[in-house]
């Protein structure tokens, strides 16, 4: 029965994705690669440039540039007033947005079928003439750094994750937040931006995606149009340094204003790009979905609601990634609990999964939870899109998100044990632990001394 049913959600991706599912593909004589899915179940579409350039990219002095070049794109242009971008877009009933991560910087506009040409008119003019004025980056300097306060320094957890992936990370460009420093920050000028969009912003290191009721040929011939003029730059590929192999776990202790203490636990793990047998990526993943899939999930069932050890807890794992990252746990300790308790309960749950395969039944309950879950992502347009952009932004191909719920379909029980024993192992962990502190005497320290919150290692 349960092998009936992943058979049928499997044959349901065809169907999620509309009729026309096929990805059309041309690239302009100035290197713009262009995707186009088409879907004609709705008078909509998505339109998305992708950039690739995050803060991977970036380098010490100044991080966190990709964000606020980013904030800087809705700034003006040489031909339209800062706001102005997205006003249009909103008279032409459209919404829009962007966001930067590690490795990539997009943006998009979801309209109407009959608008694209509103947003390749709009895209077009700031891939390459950003206006980049000095009183608008301050202004847009200071909304970056209040929000660096707001999410990272004022967000005890937050705090915990930032310090707990610089200490995990050695050498790989993923230890800096994608906020940037606050030191690096302070020191950013309109010069490094206007180097870094120069450098980047280019149309040979982007990736236009349309998703939606379109016809590919007519969505070439309007990129040609507003696109093909952009002259191409001369990009260099970034030098990456390597994360040397970790020679024993690494533990943190993370001391901020909180009411609850906080544990972080991370093991190093290849992404899909770099692991050593093509499955193991997807295998992690269900592994994060047996441990954190739910209220099934083994850590709802044991350790939330049997065991009462933790009040929240979670895993995670990124399959598609520039560079190897990390598989992650967090959690808070349960009241009566602390987080001693918690990291030995996670650490025997690990220990389970390595020493006991697990059985066929819990896996295709699982599998057919992440299977129905991807199968429904494919149901939206901006889905549709958006893993077509991230898999090409960070140097896949996009053929990929074609195969990808093939691939954790056909994930085994001695697959999940087998990355479990080789990728969950002490000498590849990082810990870091929220230590709370009285929040009002933390208030006092940071105006006496300035010094704020401390991380120390144990």
């Amino acid at each position: 029965m349960k092998r009936r049913l992943l058979a049928a959600l499997l044959c349901l991706v065809p169907l999620a994705a509309g009729a026309a599912s096929k990805v059309h593909e041309r690239t302009l004589d100035n290197g713009l690669k262009i995707l186009v899915k088409p879907n004609h179940r709705a008078p909509i579409l998505t339109s998305q440039v992708w950039y690739k350039i995050g803060s991977s990219y970036e380098y010490g002095g100044i991080t966190g540039v990709s964000h606020v070049l980013e904030h800087m794109m809705f700034k003006g242009t040489e031909s339209l007033e800062p706001g102005e971008f997205s006003r249009i877009v909103a008279e032409n009933g459209g919404e829009e947005n962007a966001f930067t991560g590690r490795d990539f910087t997009a943006y998009y506009q979801n309209l109407a079928k009959d608008r694209l040409e509103v947003s390749f008119k709009l895209e077009a003019d700031r891939m390459r003439h950003l206006a980049l004025q000095e009183a608008e980056f301050l202004k847009e300097l200071e909304v970056v750094k209040e929000e660096r306060r707001m999410r990272t320094d004022d967000d005890p957890q937050s705090l915990t994750y930032e310090r707990f992936n610089a200490a995990a990370f050695d050498a790989s460009p993923y230890r800096n937040p994608v906020i940037g420093w606050a030191s690096d920050l302070d020191q950013l000028k309109l010069a490094d931006l206007k180097d870094w969009y120069r450098l980047w912003y280019a149309p040979n290191n982007a990736i236009l995606v349309v998703a939606g009721d379109v016809e590919p040929d007519a969505v070439f011939a309007l990129a040609e149009k507003y696109f093909g003029p952009l002259p191409a730059e001369e990009i260099r590929a970034p030098k990456t340094r390597s994360e040397p192999e970790q020679r024993g776990e690494k533990r943190l202790r993370v001391q901020a204003p909180a009411k609850e203490s906080y544990l972080l636990m991370g093991y190093k793990t290849p992404s899909v790009g770099d692991a050593d047998e093509a499955w193991e990526p997807y295998a992690l993943e269900i592994l994060s979905s047996i441990l954190d899939g739910g209220d099934s999930s083994r850590f709802a069932r044991d350790l939330i609601r049997g065991k009462k050890i933790a009040a929240s807890a979670g895993a995670g794992y990124s399959v598609f990634q520039r560079l190897p990252g990390l598989f992650l746990f967090e959690a808070v300790p349960a009241k009566g609990h602390n987080v001693e308790d918690v990291e030995q309960a996670i650490r025997a749950e690990i220990a389970r999964v390595q020493s006991e395969p697990v059985s066929q039944d819990e896996l295709e309950r699982v599998r057919n939870q992440v299977v129905a879950a991807k199968v429904y992502e494919k149901d939206s347009l901006f889905y549709q899109a958006m893993i077509l952009g991230r898999l090409e932004t960070i140097g896949l191909d996009w053929e990929l998100s074609e195969t990808y719920v093939d691939a954790l379909a056909a994930v085994t029980p001695e697959q999940i044990q087998a990355v479990a024993q080789k990728y969950l192992r002490p000498e590849r962990l990082t810990v870091a632990v929220l230590d709370p502190q009285p929040i009002d005497q933390e208030q006092q320290v940071s105006a006496r001394s300035g010094m704020g919150e401390q991380a120390n290692a144990l």
